[in-house]
């Protein structure tokens, strides 16, 4: 009997048909039939991608980026595929198959993806925490919806506006031509920043590439769309902002990820937003605190926009009219040379400055100033602009009538008896208003300082409201608009009027504001806060760079010392100054940005615990614990700071993940905040 042919048989046993499945049972996909998924599990030590296997009916729509519904612990969790791979390192029969693929629609780009890993990276945090902040909910309606065709490259508009800059004009060249180039752009007052940063990002629009401006808030972004839509055209441009609801927000988001649109402007989360082939991005305001973000991992703008800088090429500009410590660490180094205006044109721009302190001389003499509560300077500057048909902004540190009373003889806070809660003045009632407390609303008529024994009170701050009254008693016939938390304007006419805002809501006036009057100047340097200095001279600046230049009779008066050195940089318009000693001062007392620091917040027995399982860098060095709040209380809270020299920061943010890992696995019942470089560290 001869032997069979052993090639015969092989294209016999080929030749076969497979075996179906059983009933019911899947079969994976042909070709990449492992998807590594990014898990809707935002506990620290899952961070990290798992393996699914993709079944063959799911094999074109499962691509990398889209949203997807898997089978996590067992029950149901969104997720994104980051890739899909042709084996996985576990063992393929024990592997779970992609319940659904949500949307076909590949939402997440590689290159946001790397973004957001080197962003949790940054800050110890997760990277699905960084994934619920770069990409919006889906709309599905939306998503339906037909692509529209990609904004053609808009033409290099007019950049005359840059020639007051020295370095300007070597900036956009290097935009124009596709070069990485970074800047700290120190912004004139009365500047019109909106259209300076749509030439900006027009100009990297011409080449080809795309734009990201993040501004602090809606009213910002609608100014700054506004003016790229007039240089771009509607089509090239989409705005995103909170204020535009799910639907919209979704359509110009996608129109981003689609290639539709170029250039992108919006808040905090545009940071992120997937423009293809970024040639520049824009952060405008660093120092406003609606840029750090208040979910974990916390990250600000600025660093997210730094880090996808590095990693893209692109150009970077950080904008505004003052400059924040960190800005100032960026030009010391000289990862961003500094674009500033030379002396003349800023003495030509500026309004002239006064600097009054709460004892000065110079406190009102008449009684209409008396009423008003502002020195005879700051009145006459007032109905001097009034008279003459401008607009006068009256800056507030607080919002309210009188949102705190403190006691007249020793200045401690005054209580409540029932609750110990602050006591002050609400705006309703008769004129004469007995103080109440802000907790529970018991009204406090026989107050008594539990200090000193003083029955006398005095405010803390004057708020919005009641400055807003008095003015109106005071300047009898003219107008008075108030613009806060409540309403905030976004315009007002040129008519003559008192306009009386709070910090960052202070409305843009059409032909500018003849008089700036910033009271209370004390209340915002004497906050125990290490930026306090740097905060108050920002949002002096916001409003002052408002008015009119010194020689149209602009004039601003602010209720300060004199010598305080965030004031003279007022007087002198020079943040640039006070940015640099500020450094100096942190980098001497160890403080960031000279320093990375992290803080914990929770449990004495939380952070003790944290503190046992941290393995500190080479300079790592802790500061505390100290109690927040009533030590004795029922729950009491703890701080700890951790602070390391600048190199070994991301050595900090690698054991800090690796710890609350450790916490989680191990299920920790008490809570734990753990943020790295926070805004507020005391």
């Amino acid at each position: 009997m001869s032997e069979p042919d052993p090639d015969a048989l092989f294209d016999v046993a080929v030749s076969k048909p497979a075996p179906a499945p059983a009933k019911g049972k899947q079969v994976a996909a042909a070709e990449l039939p492992v998807a590594k998924v990014w898990v809707d599990a935002p506990l620290a030590h899952l961070d990290r991608t798992f393996d699914y296997l993709v079944p063959a009916k799911l094999d074109t729509e499962a691509a990398p980026g889209c949203r997807v519904r898997v089978r996590f612990n067992r029950q149901l969790t969104d997720g994104f595929i980051a890739e899909r791979v042709a084996e996985s390192d576990f063992d393929a029969n024990r592997l779970l198959f992609l319940d659904k693929v949500v949307s076909p629609e590949p939402v997440l780009s590689p290159e946001v993806a790397g973004l957001c890993r080197a962003v949790a990276d940054r800050y110890g945090g997760t990277m699905i925490d960084v994934l619920r902040l770069a990409v919006p909910p889906r709309h599905a309606r939306v998503e339906a919806e037909e692509a529209g065709e990609p904004a053609d490259a808009p033409a290099v508009p007019d950049l005359e506006g840059w020639a007051r800059y020295p370095r300007g004009a070597a900036f956009l060249d290097a935009l124009k031509a596709g070069r990485q180039a970074h800047a700290v752009w120190q912004a004139l007052p009365g500047e019109d920043w909106p259209l300076r940063l749509a030439e900006v990002a027009v100009t990297a629009a011409s080449s080809g590439r795309g734009a990201v401006i993040v501004v602090p808030d809606h009213r910002d972004v609608t100014r700054v769309n506004a003016a790229c839509v007039a240089l771009a055209g509607e089509d090239a441009v989409v705005a995103l902002s909170a204020d535009l609801g799910p639907a919209k927000r979704y359509r110009g988001w996608l129109n981003v990820r689609r290639g539709v649109a170029r250039i992108v402007v919006g808040t905090r989360a545009t940071a992120y937003a997937p423009v293809a082939d970024p040639g520049v991005l824009v952060v405008w305001d660093d120092g406003d605190d609606q840029h750090s973000d208040p979910r974990s991992p916390y990250p600000h703008v600025r660093d997210v926009l730094i880090q996808r800088a590095t990693r893209t090429g692109a150009a970077m500009v950080v904008a505004g009219f003052a400059r924040t410590a960190e800005a100032q660490l960026l030009v010391d180094t000289g990862w961003a040379p500094e674009i500033v205006a030379a002396r003349t044109e800023v003495r030509a721009a500026a309004p002239r400055v006064t600097a009054i302190g709460e004892h000065d001389s110079q406190m009102a003499r008449d009684p209409a100033a008396r009423t008003a509560r502002v020195p005879s300077v700051a009145f006459d500057a007032a109905r001097a602009a009034l008279t003459a048909g401008h607009p006068v902004l009256v800056q507030v540190p607080r919002r309210g009538y009188v949102p705190a009373l403190t006691c007249q003889d020793c200045r401690a806070p005054a209580r409540c008896r029932r609750c110990a809660g602050p006591l002050g003045i609400p705006p309703a009632g008769a004129e004469a208003r007995p103080p109440a407390c802000r907790w529970c609303a018991a009204t406090e008529a026989n107050f008594r300082c539990q200090n000193c024994g003083s029955r006398r009170l005095r405010a803390a701050v004057i708020g919005a409201k009641r400055t807003a009254e008095e003015l109106g008693r005071a300047f009898t016939g003219f107008p008075v608009r108030t613009s806060g938390a409540q309403e905030v304007l976004a315009t007002v006419s040129a008519k003559p009027a008192l306009v009386v805002a709070t910090p960052g809501a202070e409305p843009v006036a059409e032909a500018g504001y003849g008089a700036a009057l910033l009271l209370d100047g004390w209340a915002l340097l004497g906050r125990a806060d290490l930026r306090a200095t740097e905060e108050a001279l920002r949002r002096w600046m916001t409003a002052a760079a408002l008015v009119r230049p010194a020689d149209d009779g602009g004039r601003v008066v602010v209720l300060a010392d004199s010598s305080i050195q965030p004031v003279q940089a007022l007087v002198r318009w020079d943040p640039a100054w006070h940015a640099s000693i500020e450094l100096a001062a942190r980098t001497e007392l160890g403080f960031p940005p000279a320093v990375r620091m992290a803080s914990a917040d929770g449990s004495p027995a939380a952070v003790a615990r944290l503190l046992a399982d941290l393995p500190l860098p080479p300079t790592g060095e802790i500061l505390g614990p100290v109690p927040l709040g009533d030590p004795d209380a029922p729950d009491p809270r703890e701080r700890v700071l951790i602070r390391v020299a600048r190199p070994h920061g991301r050595e900090l943010a690698a054991v800090l993940a690796k710890a609350q890992a450790v916490r989680t696995a191990r299920k920790d019942p008490d809570p734990l905040r753990v943020q790295l470089d926070p805004l507020d560290l005391i």
